[in-house]
């Protein structure tokens, strides 16, 4: 058990150093002209990873950790995330080991698994981790698992919503594909986690947000100024950043 939870661990680790970033999905899809297409070019090179599909947003890093666990003969199972006005716009995996159940949400910058709470009457339901720079709690009603994250500062929000029973992966694959045309798809999102210092950057429409455990703050970054900066901070090659945004300028 010690030695298959370690190489769990560190899978996570590893895949923690990965920028959430839309970029090279923008690029792949330009290229492919079909969302299927796009979702099957390998961006390892990118990553630095044995194996990546696809652009780095959250379809792509839940894949690469569910190929990762099965090769460990593990049964992690698809989860698709819903807000209450988006469905299947986010995912994450559930995983169980040693009789306890496990969440991973890696496009959620969560790289550490959290314990499923067991629902009422077994247990209370819910759970809490002091996370930094943001805190996670889990509810559990026994076919939803609700997941709301904040900071010290600010209050918890509900962020996604994962029906437990999961998805096979062809459906998986089918919400993957519907991704590549969703309106996010027109403007750079992308989103580092710095887990040794406890900062995530977010840059989203012209704003970067900086998140610390002490609070947040937003600059806008100007358009001369984007390249550098974006390929800086979420460790972007530089000709990446480029294309990307003009491929973007061109719509």
């Amino acid at each position: 058990m010690d030695s298959t939870w370690a190489h769990i661990l560190s899978i996570c680790e590893q895949l923690s150093t990965t920028t959430y970033e839309n970029l090279t999905k923008i690029i792949r899809f330009s290229k492919a002209q079909s969302a299927d297409q796009a979702r099957n070019f390998d961006d390892s090179f990118q990553n630095d990873l044995d194996f990546w599909m696809g652009g780095g947003t959250c379809f792509s890093m839940t894949w690469h950790l569910y190929q990762q666990l099965q090769k460990l003969n593990l049964s992690p199972r698809l989860l698709m995330g819903h807000k209450r006005k988006e469905q299947n716009i986010h995912c994450a995996l559930l995983l169980p080991f040693e009789n306890k159940t496990y969440l991973f949400d890696p496009g959620y910058l969560i790289f550490d698994p959290l314990e499923i709470p067991e629902p009422a009457p077994i247990g209370t339901g819910i759970s809490f981790f002091p996370l930094i720079p943001n805190t996670v709690q889990l509810q559990n009603n026994g076919s939803i698992l609700s997941l709301f994250t904040g900071s010290f500062q600010s209050p918890l929000k509900l962020r996604f919503e994962f029906i437990l029973s999961g998805v096979d992966v062809l459906e998986f694959q089918k919400h993957w594909t519907e991704s590549f045309h969703r309106e996010m798809m027109t403007y750079p999102v992308l989103n580092r986690l710095d887990k040794k210092n406890g900062i995530q950057y977010y840059y989203q429409k012209g704003n970067l947000v900086t998140r610390k455990k002490e609070g947040s703050f937003i600059q806008k970054i100007e358009k001369e100024n984007q390249i550098s900066t974006l390929s800086h901070l979420f460790q972007l090659a530089p000709e990446i950043v480029e294309e990307a945004l003009k491929i973007i300028e061109k719509r």
